[in-house]
């Protein structure tokens, strides 16, 4: 019997954990003396929602090896879910932050019930025809939202649906003390803004806590094994609907959360945040960072995120840029030298270790 001093995967899932740690430590002590410009210091939470979608859609991409095009979709459930929530519970729960983390629950709740409604009938399909279904949440779930009016006051919630386009929020009945939460089109406006930094770090290591965590577990070993053969899996009694949909609703009830943080750091937000382009950022993620490697998809969230700030000096032809930029990382990344260069990189500081303690 052979016991390893140090597990491989251990040391990178705690490197992970210390190098996010580090960047947020880094961070706040720049913030509090001000070493970094108000443009960056106003990112700081989009980046932690970003990279909470990033590692999200990993498990679905990456680790079960299902293509998913609507997870702007979870993060919008989760984005006005946890508004309402924040804004109705506003005289109940005066602490904010007790208000954000009831606020984020309660969007991840909402996601992952969305998660397991539709990955339940669309995870027996794969490849482009499950791809195709959810894009079409995505944007199911936007029009359902430009349709939506939600008010609160001393009598409770007012939600109506707007199907015909002739209501308007005057219509909810609110008392004068009530308070117009989502306007339809319009969306959310005028929200009280309590998104914090701190509040996007820990969500970035619960994310990084329940995925790592699932991923080394029996049941990370039987999704992946259903991404790497699913008849072989099938064959030796892996439920195949099962594991599925729990890496399925995991990834949306985390997008969810992410949403509620995102939704709570802007004052005003419009359904149309959440479209077809958002899904594809997250995926361009991902896929930049590497199927299957969350240190990759932080990273790659990160940079991409703040990227765009940096190029505004080039004016009209930022995005051009950025396009630019984007493509000849995606060349990098995939070439053979490239990619033999970062694994001996990431083999010096992971190898394995020599020593070994024989046991009976």
């Amino acid at each position: 019997m052979k016991i390893n001093l140090r597990n491989k995967r251990t040391r990178t899932d705690f490197l992970t954990y210390a190098g996010v740690i580090i960047a947020f430590v880094v961070m706040t002590i720049l913030q509090k003396q001000g070493a970094i410009s108000r443009s960056l210091s106003g990112q700081l939470v989009p980046i932690c929602a970003y990279v909470t979608m990033a590692i999200s859609l990993n498990l679905t991409v990456g680790i079960l090896g299902e293509l998913s095009l609507g997870h702007a979709g979870f993060m919008s459930v989760g984005a006005f879910s946890g508004i309402i929530a924040a804004m109705s519970l506003q005289s109940a729960i005066p602490s904010d932050a007790v208000r954000l983390a009831v606020a984020m629950v309660l969007g991840a709740f909402f996601a992952a019930i969305a998660g397991f409604l539709v990955g339940t009938p669309v995870l027996r399909l794969r490849g482009d025809y499950l791809a195709i279904v959810t894009l079409a949440f995505g944007e199911i779930i936007k029009e359902l939202v430009n349709c939506l009016l939600v008010g609160y006051d001393e009598n409770g919630l007012h939600m109506m649906f707007n199907l015909n386009g002739q209501k308007t929020v005057a219509d909810l009945g609110l008392t004068e003390n009530g308070i117009e939460i989502i306007k339809g089109a319009q969306g959310a406006t005028s929200t009280t803004t309590i998104a914090t930094f701190t509040a996007g770090f820990i969500l970035v290591m619960v994310t990084l806590i329940v995925v790592l965590n699932l991923i080394r577990s029996r049941s990370g070993r039987a999704i992946m094994a259903l991404r790497d053969n699913r008849i072989a899996a099938e064959s030796v009694g892996i439920n195949i609907t099962k594991y599925k949909l729990m890496a399925f609703v995991t990834s949306a009830a985390l997008a969810g959360a992410s949403g509620a943080l995102y939704g709570l750091n802007m004052a005003s937000l419009q359904a149309t945040k959440f479209n077809f382009n958002t899904s594809i950022l997250v995926l361009v993620f991902v896929v930049l960072g590497g199927l299957g490697n969350i240190w990759g998809s932080i990273i790659a969230a990160t940079l991409l995120t703040v990227l765009p700030e940096m190029l505004r000096s080039f004016a009209e032809f930022r995005m051009l840029v950025y396009a630019i930029v984007l493509i000849l990382v995606m060349l990098a990344t995939n070439n053979p030298t490239m990619k033999l260069f970062f694994e001996r990189i990431r083999s010096r500081f992971f190898k394995k270790p020599a020593k070994e303690v024989r046991g009976k």
